[in-house]
């Protein structure tokens, strides 16, 4: 039998399966399951256990910075243009929300 926490987590947290590699992005703020008010800013932390990350990442998420779909005018594909899968899955969940890696290179 299913444990209730495991049904209805305390916090967020989602696996990731992106890119063929999997990781586990959480928050550990329990109100942004309950009041979406908390979905402005906030903060998730990336971890894949793969050996080019050396430490959790803490992600700056905000759903009202549309930074990224400023220029639409340039060209999409370039490699200035794109983005980690991580921020892509992300943007699954809260479209057009700008990821903040805070000072940490992507790494997934």
């Amino acid at each position: 039998q299913v444990h209730p926490g495991l049904r209805t987590p305390r916090l967020p947290v989602w696996l990731c399966g992106v890119s063929g590699r999997h990781g586990v992005l959480f928050g550990t703020d329990s109100l942004l399951l309950s009041d979406w008010k908390m979905e402005r800013v906030f903060h998730l932390y990336f971890y894949s256990g793969q050996q080019e990350q050396t430490t959790t990442a803490r992600l700056t998420i905000d759903t009202h910075s549309h930074r990224w779909e400023e220029d639409r005018s340039e060209d999409a594909s370039g490699p200035e243009k794109r983005r980690p899968s991580v921020e892509m899955a992300i943007r699954t969940k809260w479209a057009g929300a700008t990821v903040s890696w805070n000072g940490t290179d992507p790494f997934f």
